[in-house]
């Protein structure tokens, strides 16, 4: 399916569409400004809609299991959005500056296409608000097995306010229609990718010398245990993270370092860990939505176990779970699905086995004694991660975030200088 001017299109219409494009889009761009108060109004109104229950229906259909409203709902508020803009590009983002000899005015880039990830539902509708926030026409590339969510999103969204559809198509498109992708990217002002190396590359290859390049790649993400507050709550959210995410998200835990060399603690605390995780795992809604990562998980374990580079390896299996003691102090991705990797790790060899990962770390979920906490986030910090948080909160928003370290709104920007 296509979404085209609030429209829902059939796919035979799709060259249709990109032929009238150009077209399209230098009309919309030669009028007024798209106004970041229209943006805000319009999913604050839509998201009190959907707390009242009128979508519940639709939700049903799409939401996949486990995954709740309650955790759309914050980022669908004014407030939220405010807050947003305001950490972001400051008070009053998009007023003129007068500065010595100009006038500086922060201006949306144009055109953005979204290639768009699919490790996440939603994400595909949340890269374009960012766009519509910050006054660009979005081009949204669907990820594979989208299911329909962002499209009827971006129904909902233009039904309740019309004058966003000229800013929004979506492309339910294979990466495999090259010419079509290539198209949609000659348009393009800026192209935003999200996805791992492969669909940076890719990426790479469509922006023309005139396309700004934003690449929002795989990221890392792990937990760091060197002494606790409460073990017991600290462990038992931890688990909960990694059985709610899943380990799909770049927030998502794939290591548990310890801080320590001797290899019995890390078995002891494997054997600890392992109840804390099966009762998360039981208490996981539905199937599992990365059900196809799970069985490559399993499948690469089981691959290192006959072939021989498991050795050393210490696997401690539950009940739709397990935790694996593996040796090296490299941080990479886990199984998934609930088949966490531990690993030992000194806190005086943190940073070097951290900075070969460099450019891929975010999310530190930091479980230590209180008196460490400020040391041990400064080190991590300087290692490269862009976030330091409570275990249980790894995946969780803040308002005012960064994402990957930067603030992704100022990147969907320019600005002209006029001189007076």
């Amino acid at each position: 399916m296509i979404f085209a001017n609030g429209k829902l299109l059939p796919d035979t219409q799709r060259q249709a569409v990109l032929d009238g494009l150009e077209a399209e889009l230098n009309a919309v761009r030669a009028g007024p400004p798209l106004d970041s108060e229209t943006v805000i109004a319009a999913v604050d109104a839509l998201g009190r809609r959907l707390e009242a229950g009128e979508f519940d229906a639709l939700l049903a259909r799409f939401l996949p299991a486990g995954m709740r409203l309650a955790d759309l709902l914050p980022l669908l508020r004014r407030e939220s959005l405010e807050a947003k803009l305001a950490a972001e590009l400051g008070p009053a983002p998009f007023a003129p500056r007068q500065l010595t000899r100009t006038t500086a005015h922060a201006l949306p880039l144009g055109t953005l296409f979204h290639i768009a990830p699919g490790n996440m539902p939603g994400l595909p509708v949340y890269t374009a608000l960012e766009g519509l926030l910050t006054g660009n026409i979005n081009l949204v590339k669907l990820p594979h097995g989208d299911k329909g969510l962002s499209l009827a999103a971006f129904q909902l969204l233009t039904q309740q306010e019309p004058r966003l559809a000229p800013y929004l198509y979506a492309f339910d498109l294979p990466s495999g229609r090259t010419s079509e992708l290539e198209a949609l990217a000659a348009l393009a002002d800026g192209l935003v990718v999200w996805g791992g190396d492969r669909a940076v590359q890719g990426a790479r290859a469509l922006a023309g010398p005139g396309c700004k390049l934003i690449e929002w790649g795989h990221r890392l993400s792990f937990a760091y245990i060197s002494g606790c507050e409460d073990r017991d709550k600290e462990l038992a959210a931890l688990a909960r993270h990694i059985a709610d995410t899943g380990q799909r998200l770049c927030s998502s835990c794939q290591v548990i370092f310890l801080d320590t060399d001797d290899w019995a603690e890390g078995e002891a605390f494997c054997r600890e860990f392992l109840p804390h995780l099966e009762r998360a795992a039981s208490k996981r809604p539905g199937p599992a939505p990365g059900a196809a990562a799970s069985l490559s998980g399993c499948t690469a374990l089981l691959e290192r176990i006959v072939d021989g580079t498991a050795k050393g390896e210490a696997l401690f299996r539950g009940k739709g779970c397990s935790v694996i003691l593996r040796p090296g102090r490299e941080l990479e991705l886990s199984p998934m699905e609930g088949n966490v990797l531990v690993k030992l790790l000194p806190r005086r060899e943190l940073l070097h086995a951290l900075r070969r990962q460099r450019g891929r770390l975010q999310t530190a979920g930091l479980v230590c004694d209180p008196q460490r906490r400020e040391a041990l986030t400064a080190l991590l910090a300087r290692a490269g991660i862009t976030r330091v948080t409570r275990p249980g909160t790894m995946s969780s928003s803040f308002p005012g975030e960064a994402h990957d370290g930067e603030y992704p709104l100022r990147r969907y920007l320019r600005v002209v200088d006029v001189e007076r």
